[in-house]
């Protein structure tokens, strides 16, 4: 192993990046540090236009943060959907608030989770109080339209990401078997399971050649911090349902309720709702209809799903309810997955550095392509070509995306009006 002399660095957003010097891996680097203000407006954006569930966030995330802005390279932003899909919490806003974290610093993350979540919760919490009540043929039909723009999305995602980590055989026979696993095995427990075993994969059959892959994921965030960040995570959920039971403050049994769901959700936003279905609605806080009703509104608003706890918050029973019960409802629900996101960072970033978990980490990223490529067909694929229509509504989006190089936001405007033209037809 090379002396810490005979590397050399590399300056990069959110931190410095050391690399073998006989073998690096040429990336394009930014020349500055962002600050939170620039990242509020891209996530903003983001949170606008990004329908189609986490799956499809990370695909956004992608071609506007690591190809557009070049924020990362390939690997790191890999690295760090790795990462989150590894721990509790809604994924593709994790992905963002460490995107966020690496851009702009504690401010830059919370900046990303801010401009991410606001739009969806905002329509969320408008629904709630019956002031935007849509229906019809054309809403119904730009719904489709949206689905079938993340099918695009996805796909052009899947493609540029199996460029540049799945080069080769091995890796390619990586990402296959990451495939086969998660269909086989529905749910979180078949992605961790893939990523565990292209981690497993990477290490017996992937050759390292001394280069470090892994992204700049060096985050300023140190281990002291990271170890507090843990150690809160999990005095709140153990102490949180203590201290209601003492104090009986309705308060402080949403803020429970809500942190408890979040803590335990593995594989997605679709996963939460089980468990928010059952804090709320058996404890008589929500009627089954209007959990059923808020459900289907969340999915037509884009942005993270977990913003349908601030639908629950403001519908709620008993107080705090409204704007009060959404602000506490939407807290409680994200805290725990980034808690835990924060607190795992100093320790997976040490991981990603050491040289002989090269291997390891090609392994993992291949599966990563894997993940994707299978949830490109179930449950985007599935759920959103229905009709030859639709099939060349996402073939003339994906093109517009890949070859003309369009931005997504306009591609979400085309796919939309196309999905509600098919739907008039």
């Amino acid at each position: 192993m090379q002396s810490l002399e005979s590397s050399h660095y590399e300056r990069f957003e959110g931190g410095t990046r050391v690399t073998n010097s006989a073998s690096v891996v040429s990336q394009p680097v930014p020349s500055r540090q962002g600050n939170p203000g620039e990242v509020f407006r891209v996530f903003l954006k983001l949170g606008l236009t990004s329908f189609g569930g986490p799956i499809a966030h990370l695909g956004y995330f992608r071609n506007e943060l690591v190809e557009r802005r070049k924020w990362i390279d390939e690997q790191g932003y890999a690295d760090i959907v790795a990462l989150c899909q590894f721990l509790p919490g809604p994924a593709s806003s994790q992905v963002g608030f460490a995107m966020g974290l690496l851009r702009g610093g504690p401010l830059g993350a919370l900046a990303a989770l801010t401009a991410f979540t606001m739009p969806s919760a905002i329509a969320m919490v408008a629904f709630a109080y019956g002031v935007v009540i849509f229906d019809g043929s054309l809403w119904s039909g730009g719904i489709a339209g949206l689905k079938i723009v993340a099918v695009a999305i996805v796909a052009q995602a899947v493609l540029g990401m199996a460029k540049n980590l799945c080069p080769d055989r091995e890796r390619a026979t990586i990402a296959l078997a990451a495939a086969l696993i998660v269909t086989g095995m529905a749910g979180a427990f078949g992605q961790v399971a893939a990523i565990i075993a292209g981690a497993v994969g990477g290490l017996w059959f992937v050759k390292s050649d001394g280069a470090i892959v892994s992204g700049p994921i060096a985050f300023k965030v140190s281990r002291t911090a990271g170890s507090i960040c843990l150690a809160l995570f999990a005095l709140l959920l153990v102490g949180l349902p203590l201290a209601t039971n003492a104090l009986g403050n309705p308060g402080l049994a949403v803020f429970d309720s809500f942190y408890r769901a979040g803590s335990l959700v593995f594989g997605g936003g679709h996963v939460v709702l089980p468990l928010l279905e059952s804090e709320v609605v058996s404890r008589g806080w929500v009627s089954h209809d209007q959990f059923l009703a808020g459900y289907g509104a969340a999915q037509a608003v884009p942005g993270p799903l977990f913003t349908f706890a601030a639908y629950l918050g403001t519908v709620l029973g008993p107080e705090p309810n409204g704007i009060t019960g959404a602000m506490i409802a939407l807290f409680a629900v994200f805290l725990p997955g980034f808690l835990l996101l924060v607190g795992s960072i100093p320790f997976w970033s040490a991981l990603c550095a050491r040289p002989g978990a090269q291997s390891v980490i090609r392994g993992a990223n291949a599966a990563v392509v894997g993940i994707l490529g299978a949830a490109l067909y179930n449950p985007l694929f599935t759920s959103a070509i229905v009709s030859p229509a639709s099939f060349a509504l996402a073939l003339v989006c994906f093109v517009l995306l890949v070859v003309w190089k369009a931005p997504p936001w306009i591609v979400v405007i085309f796919g939309a009006l196309g999905g509600a033209g098919i739907n008039l037809v």
